[in-house]
């Protein structure tokens, strides 16, 4: 199993935005230094907390200050943007990584974001696929475009003047294009199963109880299926909070603790998803009333933290609970300790990971 990260982000109110946007970056330098495979950032443009408004140009700030990571979008929403630019910022980007690009997309879920972009009641899943059918046109057609569509009619035939490179879009260094990759939210997805028929890979979100997780691997099972295709749980990105520290007591306060940035974010979280209708992913019984979706109710369920011993095994009976998956995205939280957040990260690379994987070989070995 990878070691990967997957960070909104989402940081107190009042916290210094150039001080949020530094220390989201250093997280990803820190994870690229301690091995982690690949690292996702997401995108929100009108939330005060979740405050990075791009996931593109996030990474291009980390082009020259890493050097092995994939960075992946996690999500460019794509009814927000037009597909030409998002289709040329994608490959430009995925040129100056050469290659260590990941294409993470989605239809956008902050409703803040949707009314600022005018987009609430609107067919945001119909808009993400049209747009991802002209992206990839953009980068397998050649000039001059005549891409026509409910949304976007995008063309270059008028002005296409070939002997100077006008009317000419970038195409990707990755062929046919970087791995495209969903973020699945809701339980049961008929999203992850169309994404499966597409060739595209699901990244489970870590706010799901693992009862929810667990119903992504059949979703994804079935859409492989549909199209003649296998489903290899190494193609599986499954996201978790987690915190690592050398003491229990240490691990209940900052992992779990009312006082700590894990209960911040969910308590957050789970405040906006309830107003917005979707409180259900905080209920393991959908009979219960929405105020049963309480930080203190499920964030035992959402949260792994204790010693490296302790997380080794919570992250085997989670493993064992939703089934096997390629990648274990940590989720990234307000360093609102610095040290102790970075020795998580730390933790989490140098002993953590190789004693699961060790465990799951001499389980494999075993059977």
């Amino acid at each position: 199993m990878d070691l990967a990260y997957f960070t909104m982000p989402l940081h107190p109110m009042g916290r210094d935005y150039g001080e949020t946007l530094a220390e989201d970056r250093e997280a990803i330098i820190l994870a690229d230094a301690l091995g982690y495979t690949e690292a996702f950032f997401g995108e929100h443009a009108a939330d005060a907390l979740e405050n990075v408004p791009s996931s593109l140009l996030m990474i291009a700030s980390l082009i020259h200050s890493t050097k092995t990571i994939k960075l992946g979008s996690g999500t460019v929403n794509l009814p927000h943007h037009h597909p030409v630019q998002v289709a040329g910022q994608v490959a430009m980007i995925d040129h100056m990584l050469r290659g260590r690009f990941i294409f993470g997309i989605g239809v956008g879920a902050l409703r803040a974001d949707n009314e600022v972009y005018d987009m609430l009641g609107r067919n945001r899943t119909e808009m993400m696929l049209e747009s991802i059918e002209h992206i990839i046109a953009i980068w397998n057609t050649d000039p001059p475009y005549n891409l026509k569509g409910k949304y976007w009619n995008i063309t270059t035939e008028e002005t296409y003047l070939p002997e100077r490179g006008q009317g000419v879009l970038p195409r990707c260094y990755q062929k046919p294009h970087p791995p495209i990759v969903v973020a699945v939210v809701e339980p049961y997805s008929k999203g992850v199963t169309e994404a499966a028929k597409r060739g595209w890979t699901p990244i489970s979100a870590n706010f799901l109880l693992p009862q929810w997780v667990k119903t992504h691997w059949p979703k994804y099972v079935e859409g492989r299926q549909a199209v003649g295709g296998t489903a290899n749980p190494a193609d599986w990105r499954v996201a978790k909070s987690i915190f690592v520290a050398d003491n229990d007591a240490t691990a209940r306060e900052y992992g779990r603790g009312v006082n700590g940035p894990y209960y911040h974010y969910y308590e957050q979280l789970i405040y906006k998803l309830v107003k917005a209708g979707r409180g259900n992913l905080f209920k393991k019984e959908q009979s219960l009333p929405d105020d049963a979706a309480t930080v203190d109710n499920c964030i035992g369920d959402l949260v792994i933290c204790g010693t490296v011993n302790s997380v080794v095994d919570q992250l085997l009976a989670f493993r064992e609970h939703i089934g096997d998956f390629g990648t274990l995205l940590y989720a990234g939280h307000d360093w609102r300790d610095r040290a102790l957040a970075k020795r998580s990260m730390e933790l989490m690379a140098t002993e953590v990971m190789p004693a699961v994987n060790k465990a799951i070989g001499l389980a494999a070995a075993a059977e």
